[in-house]
């Protein structure tokens, strides 16, 4: 068993966050295959790189992408881990939570 990280909040987030686009998640498709250069990113989804440098920046902030650099080229990959992570997370509430009735709002008091 892989001992990762407890996230804080923000990061959960983070993630979702990154996970919410419909061009992130075609990104994310492609890099399961093989890393790419952000030129075959480009040219495989048929957007600008401009555009495609946003949703990068949004992975790679939420971990979910790594980056390397290769003379002029950046390569892209995905960083499996974080997926890990998030995975782990969601699995929390499927496993050990009880959903308990609500307490009368007088009880509280």
């Amino acid at each position: 068993m892989v001992n990762l990280p407890i996230l804080a909040p923000a990061d959960i987030a983070s993630g979702f966050h990154a996970l919410s686009d419909p061009l992130r998640i075609q990104v994310l498709e492609l890099l399961r295959q093989q890393e790419l250069c952000v030129c075959e990113l480009c040219e495989q989804l048929g957007v600008t790189q401009s555009k495609l440098s946003f949703h990068l920046k949004t992975l790679k902030e939420a971990g979910l992408v790594r980056s390397r650099q290769e003379g002029r080229w950046i390569y892209y990959t995905l960083n499996l881990s974080q997926f890990i992570v998030l995975e782990q997370y969601l699995a929390e509430y499927r496993r050990f939570s009880t959903i308990l009735p609500a307490r009368s709002c007088r009880e509280a008091s």
